[in-house]
C-alpha cells in the first residue's frame, strides 16, 4: 500500500513537471516568433544612450540567431513561472498543514513580485545609468561608440540575475523568521555584517564596474530593512499547531 502511495506520487510529479515543461516549450516558440521585437525593447535601455551617430551592431555572423534564442528561452522561463510555481504548489499542497498552506502561497507570490520588481528596476533605472556613465568616457576619447548586442545581451542578462535573486531578500528573511531559524531581533543584530555582505555581493553577481554594484547593493540594504519590518508580523511555527496538545505530557505517561 505504501509503495502504490509512493508510485503514485512519482506519477504525479512526472505529470505536472511534464505540463511545466510542455508550457515552457510552447511559450519558447511563440516568443522566438516576437523575439526581434523583445530584443527591440530590450535594448532600448543601450539605445537610448548611444551617443549620437553610434549604433548597435553584431560582430558575429551568428550572434543575431544565438541572441535571440537566448532572448526567448528567458522570456519563456519568465513568463511561464506562474505555471511552473502553481504545479508545485499542487503537488505539495496536499501534505501541508493548513497554517503551512497559509503561509506558502503568500511567501511564492511575494517572491514572483519581488522577482519581477528586481528585473524591472535592473531595465529602468540600473542599464541606462550604468551605459549613459560607460559612453560619458568613450566620447572624452574620441572615439566612435559601436556596441556589440550579443555583449550587451550577457551584461544584461547578469544585471538581471543579480538584482531579480537580490530583491528575493525580504522573502528569505521571512521564511528563516517562520522556520524558527533565526528571530527579527537577530536580524537588526546583523546589520552591520549585511552593510559589508551586500557590497561584496554586489560585486560578485554584477559586472566589474562601481555603478552598477553601487546600485545593487544600496537596494539591497533597503530590502533588508523591509524584510525586518515584514518579518515582525510572522509567528515562527514549523510544525503542525495541534501536535503541542496531542503530545503526552510526562505524568500522563507515568
Amino acid at each position: 500500500m505504501q509503495e502504490e502511495s509512493f508510485m503514485s506520487h512519482l506519477v504525479e510529479l512526472r505529470d505536472r513537471l511534464v505540463r511545466s515543461l510542455l508550457v515552457v516549450v510552447a511559450l519558447f516558440g511563440l516568443c522566438f516568433w516576437f523575439a526581434p521585437q523583445i530584443m527591440e525593447f530590450l535594448a532600448r535601455p543601450l539605445t537610448e544612450s548611444l551617443p549620437p551617430g553610434s549604433k548597435a551592431i553584431f560582430i558575429d555572423q551568428a550572434g543575431a540567431f544565438f541572441t535571440l534564442t537566448k532572448i526567448s528561452f528567458m522570456t519563456a522561463l519568465l513568463a511561464s513561472l506562474p505555471v511552473v510555481l502553481y504545479q508545485a504548489w499542487a503537488f505539495v499542497a496536499p501534505g501541508l498543514y493548513e497554517h503551512e498552506k497559509r503561509f506558502v502561497l503568500p511567501l511564492v507570490l511575494s517572491s514572483v513580485f519581488f522577482l519581477v520588481v528586481g528585473i524591472g528596476f535592473a531595465y529602468l533605472f540600473v542599464l541606462p545609468a550604468a551605459y549613459k556613465f560607460f559612453f560619458s568616457f568613450t566620447q572624452q576619447t574620441g572615439a566612435e561608440t559601436l556596441q556589440d548586442l550579443q555583449k550587451y545581451w550577457d551584461f544584461t542578462l547578469a544585471i538581471f540575475f543579480g538584482f531579480g535573486l537580490t530583491f528575493e531578500v525580504p522573502v528569505v528573511q521571512m521564511l528563516l523568521v517562520k522556520l524558527g531559524m533565526v528571530t527579527t531581533e537577530q536580524l537588526r543584530a546583523m546589520r552591520r555584517y549585511v552593510i559589508v555582505g551586500a557590497f561584496v555581493v554586489a560585486a560578485v553577481l554584477t559586472p566589474p564596474d562601481v555603478l552598477s554594484q553601487f546600485m545593487l547593493a544600496v537596494p539591497l540594504l533597503m530590502l533588508y530593512e523591509l524584510g525586518i519590518f515584514m518579518s515582525g508580523f510572522i509567528t515562527a511555527r514549523s510544525r503542525n499547531p495541534d501536535e503541542s496538545t496531542q503530545q503526552p505530557t510526562p505524568e500522563a505517561e507515568r
